[in-house]
């Protein structure tokens, strides 16, 4: 089996990972920079690696298409035109499912079959350096084929995509975008709106950007993602973000009448289902927006106790990935942040921590 990959990036390389080395696959990479295929090679993520991307796509089982959002359609043109394996499959991984469905259906794919898929895990790291075999695990990777896709072939990927470990999720195109618009999207949206917002006000007083360290930073921080790749990723989801942020706007005006009118109980209660549905969310699955995986302690002013804390940590094998003392601590539990790469070095540093002296809080 051959399976060929279009942009060998942080979820590109991830699944690379994923298949290299099982009985029977041969994994190629592609991309049109040489210096990147020599990177896939040096770093073992592939099989063979090339610039060609007839080299790559001639004879192959599945192609996955892991390029941004805005490329897809010309990455699906381009192959339209060259003659590929009959039956094989084309999949993408993009945040967005219409409208890469529609241009499938727009596509003259002869003797192939289309289906959409969108792995819902990421990293706040890029490329294929931050890729890793176990991204995908617990996370949901969602599927949708258009009523035309054959079973039998939809099996195929899917049994594939066993190899990630991942939980395989079918839904229609359109209700994905859906849902994916409310839960990531518009999130993103506001935390760019809201950041902007401050930094307006901070032009005429600096004291906002020096107060913001603490809890607006963690709550704004996925407004520090990657300009293009959202900026196609909404201009793909144009009309669902149209739809949500009408909707949002009735929040914010619900808001602004209960302010105006000093209703407390209706502040209480805003507060109170929000609070119960949020308690209601799983913690722990790999989601759209990238888990954290922070433990905050309060530490004395005294020398060498952050050497210490961080020596300790390495005398135990936990790898942290970053470490931050907090001036401004409003909704933030501890005076330092200590920041680990995954959930199992997170759990542990928990566990470690009170031994040491310490309260860690999450």
């Amino acid at each position: 089996m051959k399976i060929t990959i279009f942009g060998v990036g942080l979820i590109g390389g991830s699944l690379a990972l994923c298949f290299k080395g099982k009985p029977g696959i041969t994994v190629v990479g592609h991309s049109i920079f040489p210096e990147e295929v020599q990177k896939y090679i040096d770093r073992h993520v592939v099989d063979i690696a090339t610039t060609s991307m007839e080299e790559a796509a001639s004879d192959a089982d599945f192609i996955f298409l892991c390029v941004p959002v805005g490329k897809l359609a010309s990455y699906l043109q381009q192959l339209s035109q060259m003659t590929l394996k009959e039956g094989c499959i084309i999949t993408d991984v993009g945040s967005t499912k219409a409208s890469i469905a529609a241009c499938a259906k727009q596509t003259d794919l002869q003797n192939v079959t289309f289906i959409g898929g969108h792995p819902m895990a990421g990293s706040e790291r890029s490329g294929v350096e931050a890729a890793s075999s176990i991204l995908f695990e617990n996370a949901y990777y969602v599927l949708t084929p258009e009523e035309n896709v054959s079973e039998e072939a939809y099996t195929r990927l899917a049994d594939l995509l066993q190899h990630t470990r991942a939980q395989i999720v079918r839904v229609d195109p359109k209700q994905h975008d859906d849902i994916v618009g409310a839960i990531s999207h518009l999130p993103h949206l506001i935390a760019v709106a809201l950041v902007n917002q401050v930094r307006q006000y901070n032009e005429n007083n600096t004291l906002y950007q020096s107060l913001a360290a603490g809890g607006f930073r963690d709550i704004t921080r996925i407004a520090n993602s990657d300009p293009y790749i959202w900026r196609d990723i909404l201009l793909n989801n144009k009309d669902v973000l149209l739809k949500l942020l009408q909707d949002w706007n009735g929040q914010v005006e619900s808001f602004i009448d209960i302010l105006k009118r000093e209703d407390g109980e209706g502040i209480v209660q805003e507060f109170s289902q929000a609070g119960a549905f949020r308690s209601q969310l799983p913690e722990r699955r790999k989601g759209m927006i990238t888990s954290l995986y922070d433990v905050y302690i309060n530490v004395p002013d005294t020398p060498g106790i952050i050497g210490r804390i961080a020596t300790e940590l390495g005398n135990h094998e936990l790898n942290l990935s970053n470490l931050q003392i907090i001036e401004s601590r409003e909704d933030v539990p501890g005076v330092l942040r200590l920041s680990f790469r995954n959930e199992k070095d997170w759990d542990r540093a928990q566990q470690l921590l009170p031994t040491l002296g310490f309260t860690a809080y999450v």
